[in-house]
């Protein structure tokens, strides 16, 4: 490794990235400046590029001496390279020379590059300039090398044996430091300090990643300082004018100290605060009024909606007994019969006795039992219309197309041949069913039936071929309308009849209540006592605490009319509504769909009391029954029975035990425990009473860890 204090020598501006010259040039020029022979001058790091000396300036014609500028530049990029680097470049164009001039060994070579090396700095330009001129007179030659990565190097060991040693170029990927260096004054050359070539000692990894950080300490220092500001103005004087028009006369006030400038200031400033908080406390109050405003018009419009409703049921309650045509009507019927039988019967043992008490009995008695014959007359008739709706129901789900949702959302549909025929059928039957038609529209349609039943001979065909051509005879004498009534409705059975043949009418087969295999009768029939019929399995009502099949669900009808006269429809309708929520939370509920209507009407009745289990309120119309624990599916032991707005504020709260106190609570999980005890009756909900079971025992589980671990935690702390 080179010493630094040997290492001063002439070197290119900075950041040009060369390597640095031999040490034996610096030497010379050290020497010079010890032996005082010219003036040094320290060289500034802002200082770039070697200096060319006067003489050679003065002495030349511009074009010649840009020529020179050239040569020299890159004489002096070849001596800023290594030795060894000049030493190849050497021996490359002694090899370009002619043979006289390339001849010669490695070391003479090396010995006159030591002797070329010692020139000083001007002599060595002049002698280049002087062999460029003499060798390419004419054109300036400019080499292009490239140092290879590996050189090998002939060196001189002892007296007469040498060995080639083989050395790798290692180029530095930074520029080297600018350290400083003089200028000699006499000959104008800069001398730089050298640095070393050695590189610097790297640090080793401790495997973990150090940050540095500068103080936070801020030094700060204030120095007052006063600008300088020139002015002139111009006066009025002996032979100069000057308007004072636009000047201003400005006064003295009077003077105040600090302490009334910040009262000032702090009196403003309650001003504005003064005048800041009136007007927000005026918004405020504005709000409140608006929201107070709208609260009690949505109060009011709730009040007028409800009653309303109230009203619109009230309504709609009084057109369905008016006019009953369902089982819930003839229930309702009943049920206001029963009521108004309790209220009369009160009455006459309160007010009467002996043998008046007896006839006014005896006189309701008969007022009931007209009562009960206009309700037969009002069944027999919606009977009839019903039956006329199903039938046309029927026959109108045997003639729709298929269809089906496309991957677009669009619903394709498609008519088969079946269908087309259902389609046919259904038509010919509305057609002879209608009434009050003219004659030759029914002597049409009576002919178009004759044609489509003539497709196929059997015993039926011909009884209604018969009847067709009878009442055609009976029209074509004018016969009355209402003397034809028995033997229309005789051709319309008989239709039906044909039209329930899987044979005429194939998409029927599927929607008959009988199947057509006779052995599918013996599946799933079950004998009821009380009427003494063989029914299937549907319908029959099993209710949780029964132990045999019992009753059909016509007798059970039949008993409720002659006995108890009760109307389920309000625990039909919150039984609807249950089913409705619990598939729309999309979970796979399964026991809400178990229980009956007899159970859910012991639940209100013996369990809820039929009242919400906050406000008590007792219109089981405004009642739903909602699930307790919203996470968990419905069942009897996870529900409540709430009204419309509370159940929506029930199934908004997130934590049950912060929302409501621990005796309400508490009443709601002793109901929740009856109604275990009554529906583990039941074996299909066992299972789903000890799944229920282990979900609560995990979940207290959880609880009681949660609760243990905050404590330890608390404790800790």
């Amino acid at each position: 490794m080179e010493d630094a204090s040997d290492s001063c020598f002439e070197v290119p501006p900075e950041g040009s990235g060369a390597e640095q010259p031999p040490a034996s040039s610096q030497g010379n020029a050290v020497g010079e400046a010890e032996n005082g022979d010219a003036a040094e001058k320290p060289l500034l790091p802002e200082s770039s590029g070697p200096v060319q000396s006067e003489e050679g300036c003065d002495q030349m014609p511009p074009q010649e001496q840009s020529i020179l500028e050239e040569q020299e530049q890159s004489s002096l990029a070849q001596w800023e390279q290594p030795e060894e680097v000049r030493r190849e470049e050497q021996t490359s164009q002694n090899s370009a020379l002619p043979e006289n001039t390339a001849s010669g060994t490695v070391t003479e070579s090396m010995t006159e590059d030591n002797e070329t090396i010692r020139r000083t700095g001007p002599n060595f330009e002049k002698t280049m300039q002087s062999e460029n001129q003499e060798h390419f007179t004419g054109k300036v030659v400019q080499q292009d090398y490239h140092m290879p990565d590996v050189i090998t190097v002939r060196v001189q060991t002892d007296s007469d044996s040498f060995q080639e040693v083989v050395v790798k170029i290692e180029r530095p990927t930074y520029n080297k430091p600018f350290l400083g260096g003089f200028r000699n004054m006499r000959t104008g050359v800069e001398f730089h300090n050298a640095g070393s070539q050695t590189r610097c000692k790297k640090r080793p990894n401790k495997g973990t990643q150090s940050f540095c950080r500068e103080t936070q300490t801020v030094w700060e220092k204030n120095k007052p300082q006063q600008t300088r500001n020139t002015t002139s103005t111009q006066m009025t004087k002996i032979g100069l004018y000057v308007s004072n028009m636009t000047d201003k006369l400005i006064s003295p006030g009077k003077y105040f100290t600090a302490e009334e400038y910040h009262k000032r200031r702090l009196e403003a400033v309650i001003v504005l605060q003064k005048y800041f908080r009136r007007w927000h406390a005026i918004n405020v109050v504005q709000n409140l009024r608006e929201q107070k405003r709208l609260r009690l018009l949505w109060e009011a419009q709730e009040e007028l909606r409800k009653k309303n409703e109230k009203e619109e049921k009230l309504r709609r309650e009084y057109e369905r007994k008016l006019n009953p045509k369902t089982r819930e009507d003839f229930e309702l019927l009943y049920h206001d019969l029963e009521l108004w039988m309790q209220e009369e019967t009160e009455r006459i043992n309160r007010t009467l006795t002996g043998a008046e008490r007896k006839a006014a009995l005896c006189a309701l008695l008969e007022q009931e039992a007209q009562l009960i014959a206009c309700f037969g007359r009002h069944k027999l008739n919606a009977n009839e219309e019903n039956q006329h709706k199903a039938i046309l129901h029927l026959l109108d789900k045997c003639a729709q197309p298929k269809r089906w949702k496309a991957y677009d959302g669009k619903i394709t549909e498609m008519d088969t041949q079946d269908m087309l025929r259902a389609r046919e059928l259904l038509e010919i039957y509305r057609s002879i069913s209608t009434k009050d038609i003219p004659k030759d529209e029914r002597t049409d349609v009576l002919l178009t039936l004759r044609c489509t039943v003539k497709e196929h001979e059997c015993k039926l065909t011909q009884e209604i071929v018969e009847l067709i051509d009878r009442e055609i005879d009976l029209i074509s004498r004018e016969v009355k309308e209402c003397n034809l009534e028995g033997l229309r409705k005789r051709i319309c059975t008989l239709f039906l009849q044909y039209i329930k043949i899987p044979k005429v009418n194939p998409k029927v087969a599927g929607l008959l209540k009988v199947p057509q295999d006779p052995l599918k009768l013996y599946k799933n029939v079950y004998f009821c006592h009380s009427c003494e019929n063989y029914l299937p399995s549907t319908e029959f009502l099993i209710p949780a605490n029964s132990h045999t099949i019992g009753r059909c669900r016509l007798c059970y009808n039949l008993d409720n009319e002659a006995r108890r006269r009760e109307s389920y429809l309000k625990y039909r309708l919150i039984l609807e509504n249950l089913r409705k929520s619990e598939a729309g939370y999309q979970d796979d509920s399964q026991i809400v769909f178990l229980v009956q209507l007899t159970d859910l009407q012991y639940m209100i009745e013996n369990i809820w009391n039929c009242q919400s289990a906050l406000s008590a309120w007792g219109e089981l119309y405004d009642l739903v029954m909602v699930r307790w624990d919203k996470q968990h599916e419905w069942s009897p032991w996870n529900t409540i029975l709430l009204t419309k707005e509370e159940a929506d504020a029930h199934l908004k709260l997130c934590n049950l035990q912060e929302a409501y106190e621990a005796a309400f609570i508490f009443r709601i999980k002793q109901k929740h425990i009856r109604a275990k005890n009554y529906f583990a009756q039941i074996p299909a909900m066992s299972s789903f009473l000890h799944r229920s079971d282990n979900q609560a025992n995990a979940s207290s589980y959880k609880t009681h860890n949660s609760s243990m671990k905050s404590t330890e935690v608390k404790e800790v702390h």
